[in-house]
């Protein structure tokens, strides 16, 4: 049927609505380096003046940034890639060995994964404050950084529960 047609031609081709929305994720990506060389900027300086905590914390924080950016690259790489178009980079000798690779169920993780990582990061820099902290926010940290760690395993075991490893079901 010709409208039929169309109307499938029609939902095929707004996939590339999506577009503009990776390409905002590529503008806060380049947002975040800024952040990062901003922080790196300002902390330098001070390395000779800084007490070990305090460098701790600094190395945390640029840690905290980049983890953050792996993040986003691999929501735009991989949304793109399964979501509007392939990435035809031909055999560039860069191209990571995931790329193309990664389905919704992959990224999923991966998400969680970074989300539990930087949770992490966030806890061990209130950890190296303990002494200053409210105890009940810190509570509350804790709280949240275990309902992401719960919340990937479930993910992984409902993924698997899925797909089955070997493919079987």
């Amino acid at each position: 049927m010709p409208i039929e047609r169309a109307f499938e031609t029609m939902i095929f081709r707004s996939r590339w609505i999506l577009a503009p929305f990776y390409f905002g994720l590529v503008v806060a990506l380049l947002m975040l380096m800024v952040k990062f060389c901003q922080e790196l900027i300002h902390l330098v300086p001070h390395v000779f003046s800084m007490t070990e905590n305090e460098t701790i914390l600094m190395v945390l924080s640029l840690i905290d940034m980049s983890l953050a950016g792996n993040l986003l690259l691999m929501v735009i790489f991989a949304g793109y890639e399964n979501f509007v178009s392939k990435i035809d980079t031909g055999d560039h000798e860069d191209r990571p060995d995931w790329m193309g690779k990664v389905d919704f169920a992959g990224l999923k993780l991966k998400l969680i994964a970074s989300i539990v990582a930087i949770s992490g990061i966030h806890l061990l820099k209130a950890f190296m404050n303990v002494g200053t902290l409210d105890k009940g926010d810190l509570g509350w940290m804790i709280g949240i950084h275990m309902t992401f760690v719960v919340s990937g395993v479930l993910l992984a075991l409902m993924d698997r529960i899925v797909e089955p490893p070997g493919g079987a079901h």
